[in-house]
């Protein structure tokens, strides 16, 4: 029986959208708070730049971003393929090509800080 990459594939899709479902919409809160001119303590740019230069921060900045550009990148992959693109190999490469090159940007500017 032939080996599959698709546990490696739907385990990064099913963990993408758990964090994604769960921590972006905090992310994206957490964010707006200073945008509206809410700026607890705890969201000061001193505290924040502490947290992402931690090495600990930098994971778990890392992962979130990681998890969620392949959880979009799959799901993208689907949704093509629904709408009738049946160039699977093709979009299968460019969408997984853009979370791997997203994930490394992530990585190359978390490592900068």
């Amino acid at each position: 029986m032939a080996k599959s990459n698709k546990p490696i594939v739907w385990g990064l899709f099913a963990a993408g959208g758990t964090v994604t479902a769960f921590v972006i919409p905090a992310l994206v809160l957490l964010t707006l708070l200073p945008a509206l001119g809410v700026v607890p303590e705890l969201l000061a740019y001193d505290n924040l730049r502490a947290f992402a230069g931690h090495w600990l921060g930098k994971l778990v900045l890392f992962a979130i971003i990681f998890l969620s550009l392949w959880h979009a990148a799959h799901r993208l992959r689907v949704t093509l393929h629904d709408f009738g693109v049946r160039a699977d190999l093709l979009v299968a490469i460019a969408v997984y090509l853009a979370a791997a090159t997203g994930s490394l940007a992530a990585a190359y500017y978390l490592l900068r800080l």
